[in-house]
């Protein structure tokens, strides 16, 4: 206290002066210091206004002990229902807020929140251990739910995220939300639930999600809507129905997606890779329609629901993809890819191919769980998604397969009738696939495996593919019940030959292509940027221009060199990778590749014939007669269409690369 001769007669009536006293645990001193007021406020002539204060305060001091000691029997919330009393040790907890009073009667009590507010439950997440709390709060009459992370409510600075909520808290009581809801936590550990959770969905623990009512959902929020779609609505009568129609068409479209998205279930059972079903074409055959089939299966096919596309991060869909895990990653419209993964996107395609997202630091915890996910992967576009990719890695797991026109006799009604009617086959297939058991399924994949096996195929491919077929064969016999299996033929029309698949090969194409559609680089008397000269079937790079082709085209510039010195497609010095040659009177050393020529036997006029099954259709009202033939262009042999059509006779030259 200050020396008594500052005071005025206005300060020695303050609040201040008489909690100071009151807060003397030593009673010879608290009487003392009453003294010394007194006659400090007979002199300010405030005596007896002092002593009236005094009074009220000694009242206020003998009550509130009592008080407290009469409520703090009363540890329990009393919120009223729908919850049960909590232990909540100090805390006085009522339908007025939550508080503690201070052991000073004429300290302010301390408020941690104006409503009620409780845990009620735990959920630990199964794949990573971590917790959240599930909080209910009552605001404006009316009780609400949250699932918060364990570390939310366990920080002051993390806490007042609540308040976007609806929750009542500030910087100001914060620390004593944390407190209570600590203290709540704590002595009832054994009535609150605890719930496992999950993030992800498919094959979880000893069921499988969304369809196990012992583990719950608490992902991301941004995929909320996506989860939500994963339901049954509608007859399954009539979707079975419409299917069956469609399958009996013989449409290889619909029968190979619908059998994919079954199949992704079964990838993670069988020790399967993730893989890609393309179905792609230039022609509005029905691309879309099919996905919406496909994606029928399990869900909501409507715009916006389960079906996603590639307007988006490779974070995000990295984090769909996660959340999936075992279901079917559905993705409408390559084309239609965002700015922001365009200039990746062939790295995006091999990182959905490779099951397993990248590491990313997280503030609190260093680095974040890695995505993860084991299932097929349903894309459409129209161009073949290979074409975005060069990595053979990638590539000989993605299966294509082109769109014809007209999948549909009527496809609106087709969209229609799955956007009325979904979610009961997917649900019916896992609970057969659990019956059945896992090694009642890799039985049935074995012997498709082992029709399916040639050595001219990609395994991984094939392997695919076999997984596609099980789930087909379960289909058909378990669910659709029509006898309209894929064959074995049909399915290997789906896969690319080795050849067709190596990186090396693919590059030499690359740059065979090139030099065949850029001759002006090539040729001194043009005024362009040159990357080289040609010298019979030889073509000399300058190693800067070369090195540009390979990152263009996405190949290893090392490994490229080394393959065309196995194959003898390249002339190299020795212990070097380049030669040599004279370049307008100057040594320079080049990359010097052999190109390919593309000839094939010709009749006596130089013509080749296509077969039938390899001849695309042309823009010719009448009919035409096609066959190939090899001419020089620019100084370089190249294959060209020669068309003849009926009704004028006069050929035309079409460049076939």
């Amino acid at each position: 206290m200050e020396p008594l001769n500052n005071y005025t007669a206005k300060t020695i009536l303050s609040e201040e002066i008489f909690i100071e006293i009151f807060s003397q645990e030593d009673e010879i001193q608290k009487a003392r210091m009453i003294l010394s007021a007194e006659e400090r406020a007979d002199e300010l002539k405030v005596g007896r206004q002092f002593k009236q204060l005094l009074k009220a305060y000694k009242k206020v001091a003998e009550e509130k002990p009592r008080k407290q000691a009469t409520q703090s029997v009363e540890n329990w919330t009393n919120f009223g229902p729908p919850y049960p009393k909590m232990k909540c040790r100090s805390w006085i907890a009522t339908q007025d807020g939550i508080y503690q009073q201070t052991t000073n009667p004429f300290s302010p009590d301390i408020l941690a929140c104006y409503h009620p507010i409780l845990p009620i439950e735990r959920l630990k997440n199964i794949e990573t251990g971590d917790e959240q709390i599930k909080l209910a709060f009552k605001r404006s009459g009316r009780w609400e739910e949250v699932i918060v992370a364990k570390t939310t409510i366990t920080s002051a600075a993390k806490i007042v995220s609540l308040s976007a909520k609806g929750v009542a808290v500030t910087s100001e009581n914060a620390k004593y939300l944390v407190r209570y809801l600590s203290d709540v936590e704590n002595m009832n550990d054994d009535e609150i639930d605890v719930q496992y959770s999950t993030s992800k969905l498919g094959w979880i623990k000893d069921g499988f999600m969304p369809y196990n009512t012992e583990v719950v959902f608490d992902g991301d929020n941004r995929f909320r809507d996506l989860y939500e779609s994963i339901s049954k609505y509608g007859s399954r009568e009539l979707w079975i129905r419409h299917v069956k129609k469609l399958r009996a068409s013989g449409k290889m479209e619909v029968k190979l997606m619908l059998a994919a998205s079954f199949a992704s279930v079964l990838v993670s059972l069988l020790g399967g890779l993730p893989f890609i079903v393309d179905l792609w074409g230039e022609t509005e055959g029905g691309k879309t329609v099919t996905l919406m089939v496909a994606a029928s299966v399990w869900a909501d096919p409507a715009e916006n629901k389960y079906i996603g596309d590639f307007k988006t991060t490779d974070t995000a869909l990295e984090s769909r993809a996660d959340m999936l895990n075992h279901l079917p990653l559905v993705m409408d419209d390559t084309s239609k890819v965002s700015d922001r993964i365009r200039g990746n996107f062939e790295g995006m395609v091999y990182d959905l191919c490779s099951g397993k997202g990248k590491s990313r630091s997280n503030r609190d915890l260093g680095v974040n769980r890695e995505n993860r996910w084991q299932n097929c992967i349903l894309t459409s576009g129209e161009r073949a998604l290979q074409t975005y990719v060069s990595q053979g890695g990638a590539i000989n797991r993605i299966l294509e397969i082109e769109c014809g026109d007209y999948i549909y006799q009527d496809p609106r009604e087709t969209a229609e009738t799955v956007k009325g009617n979904y979610g009961f086959a997917g649900e019916e297939f896992v609970q057969i696939v659990t019956d059945m058991g896992r090694e009642a399924v890799r039985d049935i994949q074995e012997e498709i495996l082992n029709q399916l096996i040639d050595d001219s195929k990609m395994q991984k491919q094939a392997t695919a593919l076999s997984i596609i077929l099980t789930a087909d064969r379960i289909a058909t016999e378990r669910i659709f019940k029509d006898k309209q299996y894929i064959s074995i033929t049909d399915a290997k029309n789906v896969l690319v030959d080795r050849s067709e698949l190596s990186d090396n090969d693919r590059a030499y194409r690359f740059i065979c292509d090139k030099v065949e559609m850029n001759p002006a680089r090539f040729d001194d008397e043009t005024n362009c940027e040159k990357w080289g000269v040609l010298d019979g079937d030889y073509v000399y790079f300058f190693t800067q221009a070369f090195d540009e082709l390979c990152e263009a085209g996405g190949f290893s510039r090392k490994s490229i060199m080394s393959w065309l010195e196995k194959k003898k497609l390249s002339l190299q010095d020795q212990g070097r990778v380049t030669k040599v040659k004279r370049i307008n009177g100057k040594l320079t050393r080049c990359i010097c590749i052999l190109i390919e020529q593309g000839e094939e036997p010709a009749d006596e006029g130089g013509f080749v014939p296509i077969p039938q099954n390899e001849q695309e259709t042309l823009p010719f009202v009448q009919p035409v007669t096609v066959t190939t033939k090899t001419l020089d262009f620019a100084g370089k042999n190249a294959w060209c269409y020669h068309v003849t059509t009926e009704t004028k006779g006069k050929p035309c030259l079409i460049y076939r690369k």
